[in-house]
């Protein structure tokens, strides 16, 4: 059974490798690396100082002959990414076999995450689910001085594996500790409340404060049983951020369910990343970079020329509006004219694009 991610890319006597696209260009030079086009992005756009890193893990079924089963029992990869969450770009990837635990190394990802992050950026957050709550994580996160990481403080909130001693602990919250945060939901009770609880780990370093725990209690409105049978729901999130209230917190933290899950579902239902096209772990790899790459293109241009309307355009749309527009080539007068079908202000919102895009169509 392999619990470590392949990082080669030899399978079946053949070797592939991963395509570097040229994103941007300065004055005939090319930056080709998916570090240097999300700087090269940062520096573009040098207002944004703030940088949030989600991570997490999703899985993409397939049924190869290669492909391992998952947690979930069904066959396919389980890719772990880590997305700036204000300029929604992919800052590292890694692609995993269906059977790799997600807990497996998340470090390693949040290393380059950060490592591609602009110089333009002053104040570093991060977040993640469950898979993430992993001491090496954790205790780089926590070190101002860490190694491979922009130095000073890193404010992040991750959920927290839900151990008998936490259980024990959240249960002793008296009643008046809890109380409602966020929107009102129309069929649940949503509460949070402080936790006075220290893990009892060896790995839990003495020297350093005690980190913040927040749980998170769910109630059925006409007080019915979940699913699973129970009548309340705990969940909690760990944190080093303490001067934020605990509603803010949790909704802060709930806010990457929009920003990594949301390039996720992008990647595998817009980008062609839920379809693999090969039997062979490494031109798979290879298929996920492109459409993380592809991704990144998409942000830049929306970012950097299309109109403020498409800021939030899915690949779909982009599509629509530009990417499939019909035209013909015509032939007149020793002159080649390609006359498209669209209107005319849009032609002249694409003409403008074109001037502000780094590289001269």
């Amino acid at each position: 059974m392999a619990v470590f991610p392949r990082c080669g890319f030899e399978d079946g006597g053949e070797k592939f490798s991963l395509f570097r696209l040229v994103l941007f260009a300065e004055g005939g030079a090319v930056i080709a690396s998916e570090a240097g086009a999300v700087q090269e992005l940062g520096r573009r756009c040098p207002d944004q100082r703030i940088a949030t890193v989600d991570q997490d893990a999703t899985i993409i079924e397939s049924s190869k002959q290669l492909a391992l089963r998952s947690y979930e029992g069904e066959r396919g990869y389980q890719p772990m990414l880590a997305v700036w969450a204000e300029m929604d770009v992919v800052l590292a990837d890694e692609f995993r076999d269906g059977n790799v635990p997600a807990m497996m190394d998340p470090l390693a990802v949040a290393r380059k995450a950060f490592a591609a992050l602009p110089e333009t950026v002053t104040t570093y957050y991060y977040r993640g689910d469950s898979a993430c709550h992993e001491n090496r994580l954790i205790h780089w996160l926590r070190d101002e001085k860490r190694v491979e990481g922009p130095a000073g403080f890193i404010g992040f909130a991750i959920s927290a594996k839900m151990s008998d001693a936490l259980h024990t602990a959240i249960g002793k919250v008296p009643e008046s500790g809890w109380a409602a945060y966020g929107k009102e939901h129309t069929a649940e009770i949503r509460e949070c409340a402080e936790v006075s609880f220290v893990p009892g780990e060896k790995s839990e370093r003495k020297d350093t404060q005690p980190l913040r725990y927040i749980a998170i209690r769910i109630r059925q409105r006409q007080e019915d049983l979940f699913d699973d049978g129970t009548k309340v729901r705990h969940f909690a999130v760990v944190t080093n951020i303490t001067k934020w209230k605990t509603g803010r917190l949790i909704e802060w933290h709930r806010e990457k369910a929009g920003t990594i899950e949301g390039v996720h579902y992008v990647l595998k239902n817009e980008l062609g990343a839920g379809v693999m096209p090969s039997k062979y772990f490494g031109a798979n790899a290879a298929w996920m970079r492109l459409a993380a790459i592809t991704h990144n293109v998409m942000t830049a241009l929306k970012r950097l020329a299309l109109p403020a309307g498409m800021l939030t355009a899915r690949p779909k749309r982009m599509r629509f509006l530009i990417f499939n527009t019909a035209g013909r080539l015509v032939r007149h007068a020793r002159k080649m004219v390609l006359r498209l079908a669209t209107k005319a202000g849009r032609l002249g919102e694409w003409l403008e694009a074109m001037r502000l895009l780094p590289i001269r169509a």
